[in-house]
């Protein structure tokens, strides 16, 4: 999901920029991915602190149980691939993969790329976007909007295409939101099934009392391994993956705004002001005072 990287790169400076500079958001020159570590420790550091409190309270050996985990992953996936497609069910995958590998675009910085490249237009004319798109190939919607405005569509024309690609865009994103709340709705009922299979077990073999011990197991765990992959795994990255679609909407939004604004050539301090009536009170720019 290349749209999720933000990487900025070096732009030019006048005296103006520079002292703009000094309150606008601090820029990133690295094109690498950059490691979300805010989704790292919202997973990971939840579960490790789980077993370390599972192995101060006794034995980590006694919660581990293939079984159960079995019954509980394989069971809810084969649900989600029912309800949904197995393409959805990889996409949701790649996705999810991808959140943890790009940190989250940041609209501020997005906005003030998006603004060096009008000040670039309005200096040395629409042309000049011809030798920056490869800078750009890693963001296909702000590619695909530079691209237009150097063929010489019209505002209006570029406006209705991006307009129209602003709805498709997020929308893989709120199909895999879609997935997770539904993987996160039944990992619970998966371990609900496990208990029962578990309980069922262990009443047919009363009479031998090495069985009751393994059937236990499995009837406790499954539903402990539900409610911990449904409240501490899908449904935080439902949410996640739910807050990346509507910043990457905004981001889109921006890159809309400022396509139109170079197409016409106006002066970037308008599309300045643009930007910040769409974007949040604590992100908005001061780059030309």
């Amino acid at each position: 999901m290349k749209s999720l990287t933000a990487h900025i790169g070096p732009g030019r400076s006048t005296g103006r920029q520079r002292r703009g500079r000094a309150q606008a958001p601090t820029l990133a020159h690295d094109r690498k991915p950059r490691l979300d570590a805010a989704a790292f420790l919202g997973v990971f550091a939840g579960i490790a602190f789980l077993a370390i409190a599972v192995g101060i309270g006794g034995e980590v050996r006694a919660f581990l149980n293939l079984p159960s985990l079995l019954i509980v992953l394989g069971g809810t996936f084969a649900v989600v691939g029912l309800c949904f497609s197995l393409g959805d069910v990889a996409m949701m995958l790649r996705t999810v993969a991808a959140t943890f590998t790009h940190a989250m675009p940041q609209p501020a910085s997005e906005a003030l790329r998006v603004l060096r490249l009008a000040e670039d237009v309005r200096r040395f004319g629409i042309l000049h976007l011809e030798g920056r798109l490869t800078e750009h190939a890693s963001r296909p919607f702000l590619h695909k909007a530079l691209s237009m405005v150097i063929d010489g569509l019209s505002d209006s024309e570029i406006e209705a295409v991006l307009r129209y690609e602003l709805q498709t865009t997020p929308q893989r994103l709120r199909r895999s939101v879609a997935v997770l709340h539904k993987a996160a709705e039944y990992a619970p009922a998966m371990g609900l099934i496990g208990t029962l299979i578990g309980l069922v077990q262990m009443l047919g073999q009363l009479d031998d009392p090495q069985h009751i011990g393994p059937s236990m197991a499995v009837a406790l765990l499954t539903t402990f391994y539900g409610a911990v992959l449904s409240n501490m795994v899908f449904s935080p990255l439902a949410v996640k993956l739910d807050r990346l679609a509507r910043n990457e909407e905004l981001v889109c939004t921006l890159y809309l705004l400022g396509a139109t604004s170079m197409s016409r050539q106006e002066n970037p301090r308008r599309l300045e002001l643009l930007f910040n009536s769409v974007l949040p009170p604590e992100q908005r720019l001061s780059y030309f005072d």
